[in-house]
């Protein structure tokens, strides 16, 4: 087997497991943020390093729920400063500087993005967001983070500061294709977890339908129609979603 295949199989293979063990905690997510438009909430998004990559992969999205505002800052991405990142997420200190700028209230959900979970920032955004009332969504590996320690002052990981766990199931250290040197190569975390994102909103939408309330989603832009669908859900939101237009 090439490890062209040997990726590709061990990812079916996961994304199969992951449907099987985490349907429910897909479910409950799908109703809380179900719950959260009822109320007139958003759904906030968060993530560093390639975390981030899972905050934006629902939001301005064909097919996407319009009320998703990611917390985004560059210093906390990979297009500045790759290696400063992984030094930033660790500082404490952003927490208080991001809910300045994204006021995460009781209502909201947060979606924090962490495979490891150890992490400062995203682990005290999370605390912080529950303790305001917002309901809160951690997903992560516990594989990797049940065999690491913290890496705040209060000695958490993600997964202890969540409401609801949505668990990627990858292995510790992401990477999960082995070679005869000892290395590992083939991350599996962004494809899981866009896959257990997409279906969540999927399921929105049917609840959506099912029980009659409002929940706004996008069309793709390049489609017949799409610009004018999109442009007044642009209108709507643009003062509510930093980076919306």
């Amino acid at each position: 087997m090439s490890t062209i295949d040997a990726y590709f199989h061990n990812l079916n293979e996961l994304l199969a497991r992951t449907l099987d063990t985490q349907h429910e905690p897909m479910e409950a997510a799908a109703r809380h943020i179900a719950d959260c438009f009822r109320q007139g909430g958003m759904v906030y998004t968060f993530g560093t390093g390639h975390g981030h990559l899972l905050a934006l992969e629902i939001f301005y999205r064909a097919g996407g729920m319009a009320r998703v505002c990611p917390i985004l800052d560059e210093k906390l991405m990979l297009h500045i400063s790759a290696a400063g990142s992984t030094l930033e997420e660790r500082r404490e200190e952003w927490v208080p500087l991001l809910l300045e700028r994204y006021p995460i209230k009781a209502g909201d959900v947060l979606i924090s993005i962490s495979n490891s979970g150890r992490n400062a920032v995203p682990v005290l955004l999370a605390k912080e967001a529950r303790a305001r009332g917002a309901y809160v969504i951690a997903l992560t590996s516990m594989n990797h983070t049940s065999a690491v320690t913290s890496r705040n002052s209060l000695g958490l990981r993600l997964f202890e500061t969540a409401d609801l766990i949505l668990d990627n199931g990858g292995v510790l250290g992401d990477a999960a294709i082995p070679y005869a040197d000892g290395s590992m190569v083939g991350a599996t975390s962004t494809a899981v977890g866009a896959a257990m994102l997409q279906a969540i909103v999927c399921r929105v939408k049917e609840l959506s339908l099912e029980e009659g309330f409002e929940a706004d989603f996008f069309k793709s832009s390049n489609v017949d129609g799409g610009d004018e669908w999109n442009d007044r859900l642009i209108e709507r939101y643009k003062d509510v979603i930093p980076g919306l237009l």
